[in-house]
């Protein structure tokens, strides 16, 4: 198959463009000559005239005035020729043309020192039709030129064959890292396979024999994927109206949660896995905030230890720092941290417990995740500023039987700066009088549909998170930390 050369319609454009240029250049340079040559040529003829006419303009003889100034009217420049007194009266109008319009050279004839009359010859103006009539090989010549340069770029310019098989194997790579990582948003397929394992071999078997099947081509990919959460979606489903209807699926989460009650169908522990993960009614007594760095490139993996390590050492003091400073609030009386954050290449986590009912632990995760992406925003700004290395993070809070698929949906679907949010009703009752949040558009799993973004807060919790923030800082400073 032959291929056109690149924007060849845009060349071709331009090379009308160009010949048009060059044709009306031609036009106004041909007529600034051609004016000159008949101004010059004009003058000549009047001076001829009245040095002819003097005697006949003396005796005012119109005859022999006519008789001359026919003469030169036999000129194919010459328009019209107007001969007066010395009283302005005319004594000759000579011309057959005189709604021509051109340029008009006027004399006045004198006799010593007397002036006898003036004479006025018109030379009509040559037009632009004429012009390019009269340059007519150098027109043709032009436009053939650009027409075979055109020809010879439509040839020149074609692509090759091996930039054809490049260009197909750079799509390629593209739809791969385009649609690949949306399949590896599968992760949910793989904890159900790894929860229903043990009580439902024949199903594992399936799921293996699938897995094998969608590796061999990215159609069939595609089409697994899309099978599998549309199953996802809907057990997802049936486990909730079965909860809402009838004592079977109390059953069944007390299967799930490590009962010995044994359920020989299958189907019934696999409700119960997603029920366990998924319910909207689970009880928060605890939280774990997640913040991993956002490296598109893997920048983190190929920096020397040596800035490595005091990089990940400053963020690791500054996110207990933040621990330490916003549990001081009065809002999150009864939270507490039941660990002791270290950032490692992969990230750090930090796990807040509520002491009581009361303690808003939900709130107190939104808070902390929100407040270390404030510090990051500045460090790496400031980073960013010395020409230093740094990352921008983003950050993810979920209760504990959703800490793993929070971990997914980072990798997966999360951006910089971003705040993703994995909570069941309870937690997401303790943030809504603080917190906007907005949902994924068009989500492809059953964790992307529960997942919320952080969409922004009220103006009471932005104050308090900014003055959190700025003691974190003045903190800093004074233990003159290497920013």
């Amino acid at each position: 198959m032959t291929y056109l050369a690149p924007r060849q319609g845009l060349f071709a454009i331009i090379l009308l463009v160009s010949f048009c240029l060059q044709t009306l250049l031609l036009v106004i340079s041909t007529d600034q000559q051609l004016s000159n040559s008949r101004a010059l040529k004009g003058e000549q003829m009047v001076a001829q005239l009245i040095d002819e006419a003097r005697l006949s303009l003396e005796n005012k003889d119109r005859v022999s005035l006519s008789v001359i100034a026919n003469r030169y009217t036999s000129e194919q420049d010459v328009t019209r020729i107007l001969i007066k007194d010395n009283n302005d009266d005319i004594l000759v109008p000579v011309g057959n043309a005189p709604m021509q319009q051109g340029d008009t050279i006027r004399q006045i004839a004198t006799n010593g020192d007397a002036v006898i009359g003036s004479v006025a010859l018109t030379l009509k103006d040559v037009s632009k039709g004429e012009i390019i009539a009269m340059q007519w090989p150098f027109v043709i010549g032009t436009m053939l030129l650009h027409l075979l340069l055109w020809l010879i770029y439509g040839y020149l310019a074609r692509p090759t064959k091996e930039q054809i098989n490049a260009l197909s194997r750079d799509i390629q790579e593209l739809y791969r890292d385009q649609y690949r990582p949306v399949d590896q948003r599968g992760y949910d397929r793989e904890l159900e396979r790894q929860s229903t394992g043990q009580s439902a071999p024949h199903l594992a078997d399936s799921q293996v024999a699938t897995d094998n099947t969608v590796n061999a081509t990215d159609d069939e990919v595609t089409n697994a994927r899309k099978f599998n959460v549309h199953n996802e979606v809907n057990e997802y489903l049936r486990t909730q109206q079965n909860q809402e209807t009838g004592n079977d699926t109390d059953n069944l989460v007390s299967a799930g949660e490590g009962s010995e009650i044994a359920d020989t169908d299958g189907v019934a522990s696999q409700a119960a896995s997603h029920t366990s993960k998924l319910s909207a009614t689970r009880s928060v007594d605890s939280v774990k905030v997640q913040i991993v760095f956002h490296d598109e490139f893997n920048m983190l993996e190929r920096l020397a230890p040596a800035q490595r390590l005091p990089y990940l050492a400053l963020c690791t003091q500054l996110l207990n720092q933040a621990v330490t400073e916003l549990l001081r609030q009065p809002l999150l009386l009864g939270v507490s941290a039941m660990n002791e954050a270290h950032f490692e290449d992969n990230g750090a986590s930090v796990v807040l417990k509520a002491d009581n009912s009361h303690a808003k632990v939900a709130l107190a995760g939104v808070m902390l995740a929100k407040l270390y992406l404030m510090l990051n925003k500045i460090i790496h700004d400031k980073h960013i500023e010395l020409s230093r290395f740094a990352l921008p993070a983003k950050a993810g809070v979920s209760d504990d039987a959703q800490s793993e698929p929070m971990t997914h949906l980072l990798q997966s679907i999360g951006k910089k700066e971003q705040l993703l949010i994995l909570l069941p009703n309870a937690g997401l009752k303790q943030i809504s009088n603080h917190v906007q949040v907005h949902n994924i558009m068009r989500p492809t799993t059953v964790y992307e549909r529960e997942c919320a973004i952080f969409d922004g807060a009220n103006d009471s919790l932005i104050q308090r998170l900014a003055d959190v923030r700025n003691a974190v800082l003045m903190i800093e400073d004074e233990d003159e930390l290497h920013i």
